[in-house]
């Protein structure tokens, strides 16, 4: 099992930020590199959760998004291809006194098969990096977004 701690600073607000998060709308890729729309299906959604299959590449989950907290946005993985257990993510959120937003994410993989166990490991070596890469393509189109609203 890899967990990932991801930290980044943005000018969205976390309001901005949970909006980009459970948008499910066509072109999600555009907010998150690793969602594109050929995977994405909308199962149910409610005021404040939904549950969402998504992914890239060959490899999807269907995720249980839970955002009753604005604080904190928790996405438990319910089915996978390659993921399992405890797998998921979960952002915090943290408004700084110069008005940015200190985004904390925390991505948990846990292999259910031999290609998520191998996934698995390469998370753990170069997560930090591909992931980082990820949430920071993120934070800008969020903030891209924001901007023009």
């Amino acid at each position: 099992m890899s967990t990932i701690t991801l930290t980044q600073q943005t000018t969205a607000t976390p309001e901005q930020f949970v909006a980009g998060l459970t948008d499910f709308g066509p072109g999600r890729a555009e907010l998150f590199p690793n969602s594109t729309d050929d995977y994405l299906k909308v199962h149910e959604r409610g005021e404040n959760f939904a549950d969402v299959t998504e992914g890239s590449g060959g490899i999807w989950e269907r995720l249980h998004y839970d955002w009753s907290d604005l604080g904190r946005v928790v996405l438990t993985t319910t089915d996978s291809n390659v993921w399992g257990g405890r797998s998921g993510h979960t952002y915090t959120f943290t408004r700084q006194a110069d008005g940015t937003t200190v985004v904390h994410a925390v991505v948990v993989r846990e292999g259910k098969n031999l290609k998520g166990r191998l996934l698995g490991v390469v998370l753990g070596l170069f997560g930090r990096q591909v992931l980082g890469g990820a949430l920071a393509k993120t934070v800008r189109a969020i903030e891209t977004r924001a901007t023009k609203s």
